[in-house]
């Protein structure tokens, strides 16, 4: 597998977000201690301490919302060496709007829907989502290997719960996004948790062997492949997917960068905003996947 490292950053200086230059900037030169990141993610943050602004580019409301946290959680993954100061108020944030049951609702009630994609603007806030809740909780646990204030935080704690018990309830086969971040949320969860361990294989029994699943709803081409299910090798949910496909995806991937440098993205955004800034937060992915996994 091969890729263009000189082309990626000329499309990313050319069409990419503030955030995602300074955090492909941060991935090219192997620094874990970019505070430039933590700087520009500071413009997506309201005074309750959630994220918001369009942090999730189909979410481009100014109020704070479960979508974007995961996005902030994610960005400090990428700073290990310098823990967010504003980690806490996150994760108080996250409390606050935390249901009974221990999970999140998909999206609060948002009162500016311009640029919104329909499937945020529609969410009941009054009905927990595995999807969403698993989706934040698998970046907040990346973040608290190396920031006491979110391990030690009662938010992870129930959040964690709610997924596990969830995780073991759950009947049918779920969506593909809800199996994507499922998987994600208990694969990091086991790093603390090895009793996890069977919740992980439970639910990778509805992967099919091929580790590819259609998006129900979306585009005719979208789906999601091996590495968004296992995006980091040396995991334990690595060791459920066979490595020939694995392999087979990183050549997919890596054949995906355009003549332009950047990535594609095979799904429908609300505005020309969010397909654009899209395009640069999954070439930023796809460079951080491709590297991670060997040379290239």
């Amino acid at each position: 597998m091969e890729l263009n490292l000189e082309s990626a950053a000329s499309f990313m200086a050319g069409h990419a977000r503030i955030l995602d230059r300074h955090r492909f900037a941060a991935l090219a030169a192997d620094r874990g201690d970019s505070a430039e990141i933590l700087s520009a993610l500071d413009a997506y943050r309201n005074p309750d301490g959630g994220y918001g602004w369009g942090l999730e580019p189909d979410l481009r409301s100014a109020g704070s919302q479960p979508g974007a946290a995961l996005h902030a959680f994610e960005a400090w993954a990428e700073v290990p060496a310098v823990p967010s100061p504003h980690s806490l108020e996150l994760c108080d944030w996250l409390a606050s709007i935390t249901l009974p049951d221990g999970g999140l609702p998909f999206a609060l009630p948002i009162a500016d829907p311009a640029g919104c994609s329909p499937w945020w603007v529609a969410a009941d806030p009054s009905v927990s989502s595995f999807q969403i809740t698993a989706a934040v909780l698998a970046n907040a646990h990346k973040v608290a290997k190396n920031d006491p204030a979110v391990a030690g935080h009662a938010w992870l704690r129930r959040a964690t719960a709610y997924c596990l018990d969830a995780a073991a309830s759950m009947t049918g086969t779920p969506s593909a996004y809800e199996l994507c971040f499922g998987l994600k949320a208990v694969d990091a969860i086991v790093d603390t948790r090895p009793d996890a361990l069977p919740a992980l294989q439970r639910l990778a029994r509805h992967l099919p062997a091929s580790a590819t699943m259609r998006v129900e709803g979306g585009t005719a081409e979208e789906a999601l492949h091996p590495l968004d299910f296992s995006p980091e090798p040396h995991r334990p949910i690595r060791d459920l997917i066979a490595p020939d496909v694995i392999e087979a995806d990183l050549n997919r991937l890596a054949g995906l960068q355009q003549p332009d440098g950047g990535w594609p993205v095979d799904f429908a955004s609300a505005s020309p905003a969010a397909a654009l800034e899209w395009r640069g937060h999954m070439t930023v992915g796809a460079v951080a996947l491709l590297r991670a996994n060997g040379p290239c």
